[in-house]
């Protein structure tokens, strides 16, 4: 290292730790002697600090409040927050608290800093009316190290392209890092260094993937991505393979027994794990006894075992398009916690007795043994639900009586109806999509859906009414917020466009205006634009051990109990509710909103790689389809282009602007649309347009449109 670059990387620390000693002083005043002092610094570094205190006075960070004492003209010179980088390689810094604005780090100033990464930052005096500048002095922790991409191969070193468009630098690979690796092969590489004055990254690969393009690869490359593993440690699948599958009497003995009443499962025809049951019978009081019984994973799962902390980890299931990734191995997933038919197993269960109308009169919550009498697919329910006739027909059109009647109250109480359309691939035995087609949801989907919610509702109700008068027990919710209202003034001002009015008066009035739009759109050919645009301006559901309430489904309590086989969290309501009502303490309300928002974190990858292997699959289909023409549905716009929808699959691509001939096109932010300079012709989003399909970038995920313009 130069000599000039080693004094002013020395400047750097020894600026930053005097800023130190004048936050950890409360920012009095201080003299240069007082500063060494602190520092213990000998005098010949003295000169050093006076020069420093000059320095940042001139720059504005620091004020001579007397002769020789300066002082902080603002506090937190010295700011922690994560990396969000932008494309032109420059980033913000978003801090940890709300009321600080981001910090501006152009890319020189990033110190090697990558997206996502958590880092301290200088930050420099703001001038009047300037936003704030600063730059990254240490990388605390990296947010990943480990990227997917193509290995590029020369006579004495490779390189690593990462896929990621957020990682700008490319990956030194030493030949001796290779791991078998060839020229254009899809591998994981791992950085392993990063030199102080180096361009790039060192690295090694770590994992080798397969052929670009391939199904295998692709998937697997999605998921090395985010972060999800493709398989257990050895460790985990030994435990899970020596839990024992008979159920003993006196385990039986604890729990209430159901084995003699109709139960069933109601699933997607292809699931494997079924981890919810509804149980049903008649009262002699005329009356309905329903019981929601869940897998009772946390039976089997030892807190603290190497299955704990690998279902912790992954803390969700991820579902791709042509796999699952499972959160549990498949002995538990698919073996002793699934609610197979013929079978007895363990659960808990929410029971309730309602009535004719569906209100409840009574509720009762705990371990119960059931024998599921017949596995129902979704689709052979709504056969017996729209004939009237079928095996069990009586329970299945009496539960479905009583599903609607839920529905109706949790509609009346201001939940909000997003009837978003799914879309699903047919696979040939390679994995390449030969057709696409829309989900539909149907009353067999509904019936379970307003059973599972009534019983998360519930549990989460029982939890937040212990303890009252006294401190509140710890529980795991599932939190909701009311939407932003500048969002949802953006969303209802454009909604208006189409004739639909939204009530921004109250939360209530907003879900029922919501809903009113909601019904009126559906089947139109605005309803995938405006129910996604309306589902973007609700915020975020969360896991938290706060006790708020759920916004979108008009809950004051709601929960996460049904689903344990493929939710952590519920894992974690399943042991709290069970150690309550057994008169146990409340649990450490802190360590219990840890494990929730790694919960969330992960939830939201698993969503991303979902979308990415969607997205992924849209592009492969449309591969085979470059030059086909499709009506569709502009369902974005942007300053370089606009997303369109294809109606008739539902895969989206982008025009861009660049490519449309007949004039220069500029986006109006304001309005959601792009308008042409000299015809003043306006493609607004809702629009409906003719689109050729250009290229397809099966590594990028993206789909190019050109737009067929009339003649």
């Amino acid at each position: 290292m130069s000599k000039k670059k080693s004094n002013s990387s020395f400047k750097t620390v020894l600026t930053q730790m005097v800023m130190d000693v004048f936050e950890k002083n409360g920012n009095e005043p201080l003299n240069y002697k007082q500063i060494s002092a602190a520092l213990n610094i000998r005098d010949d570094a003295r000169e050093a600090i006076i020069e420093i205190l000059k320095d940042e006075t001139f720059a504005g960070t620091l004020k001579q409040v007397s002769p020789g004492k300066y002082q902080l003209l603002e506090l937190k010179t010295f700011i922690e927050g994560k990396v969000d980088l932008t494309n032109d390689g420059s980033a913000f810094i978003v801090t940890d608290e709300p009321e600080e604005n981001d910090i501006f780090v152009a890319p020189r100033k990033l110190k090697n800093a990558l997206h996502g990464d958590r880092v301290k930052v200088y930050v420099y005096a703001k001038s009047k009316g300037k936003r704030k500048e600063g730059e990254v002095i240490e990388i605390i922790k990296r947010n990943k190290t480990e990227f997917t991409g193509i290995v590029k191969l020369s006579e004495r070193f490779a390189f690593f392209v990462p896929d990621d468009r957020k990682m700008m630098h490319d990956i030194f690979i030493p030949l001796e890092g290779l791991n078998g690796a060839k020229n254009g092969i899809k591998a994981v590489a791992e950085i392993t260094d990063w030199p102080t004055d180096a361009k790039n990254p060192i690295g090694r690969i770590k994992q080798v993937l397969g052929a670009q393009g391939e199904n295998d690869t692709e998937m697997n490359a999605i998921l090395a991505e985010y972060g999800f593993p493709t398989s257990f440690p050895k460790e985990v699948e030994d435990e899970s393979e020596a839990i024992p599958d008979v159920i003993t009497p006196e385990e039986i003995a604890k729990r209430r027994d159901f084995r003699n009443t109709l139960t069933v499962t109601i699933d997607p025809v292809d699931a494997k794990d079924f981890d919810d049951a509804i149980s049903y019978r008649v009262l002699d009081n005329g009356n309905f006894e329903v019981g929601v019984h869940i897998a009772d994973v946390a039976h089997y799962i030892i807190p603290d075992s190497a299955l704990d902390k690998e279902a912790f980890e992954r803390a969700t299931s991820v579902y791709l398009v042509d796999r699952v990734i499972p959160m549990l191995p498949e002995r538990l997933s698919n073996g002793l916690c699934s609610l197979r038919p013929k079978e007895d197993k363990l659960c808990f269960a929410a029971v309730f007795e309602l009535d004719t109308e569906a209100h409840i009169v009574t509720e009762w919550y705990g371990k119960t043994v059931i024998h599921s009498d017949r596995r129902y697919s979704y689709e052979e329910v709504q056969e017996i639900l729209e004939a009237g006739t079928g095996e069990n027909s009586d329970a299945l059109l009496q539960l479905n009586a009583l599903a609607h009647k839920l529905r109706d109250e949790k509609f009346k109480h201001g939940a909000i109806s997003f009837e978003t359309k799914e879309v699903k691939f047919t696979l040939d035995e390679k994995g390449k999509p030969i057709g696409v087609y829309v989900k539909e949801r149907k009353d067999a989907h509904k019936l379970i859906e307003d059973f599972m919610l009534l019983a998360n509702r519930k549990v989460a109700e029982y939890v937040s009414k212990l303890g009252k008068g006294k401190k509140k027990y710890t529980f795991v919710y599932r939190a909701h917020d009311q939407p932003n209202v500048e969002t949802l003034g953006n969303f209802a001002t454009f909604a208006a466009r189409f004739g639909y009015k939204i009530n921004m008066k109250s939360g209530r009035e907003i879900a029922k205006s919501l809903n009113f739009l909601m019904t009126d759109v559906e089947g139109k050919k605005e309803q995938n634009v405006l129910t996604h645009l309306a589902i973007r301006s609700m915020a975020k559901a969360i896991y938290t051990t706060k006790s708020a309430s759920h916004y979108g489904l008009g809950f004051d309590h709601y929960t996460h109990f049904t689903s344990p086989i493929r939710r952590y969290p519920d894992v974690m309501v399943h042991r709290l509710l069970f150690e309550y009502l057994n008169g146990g303490k409340s649990a450490d309300a802190e360590a219990y909103e840890k494990l929730c928002s790694h919960s969330s974190a992960m939830e939201k990858k698993a969503a991303d790689a979902e979308r990415a292997s969607t997205k992924y699959k849209q592009a492969e289909y449309l591969q085979d389809n470059i030059g086909s023409i499709y009506n569709g549905i502009i369902s974005g716009v942007t300053e370089w282009g606009m997303y369109v929808e294809i109606i008739e699959n539902k895969c989206e691509g982008m025009i861009r602007l660049r490519d449309i001939s007949d004039d220069f096109y500029t986006l109006d932010e304001k309005n959601y649309a792009i308008i042409g300079q000299r015809k003043k012709k306006v493609y607004q989003l809702g629009d409906e347009v003719r689109i050729k399909v250009k290229n397809v970038d099966l590594t990028k995920k993206q789909i190019d449109f050109s737009l067929v313009l009339d003649k």
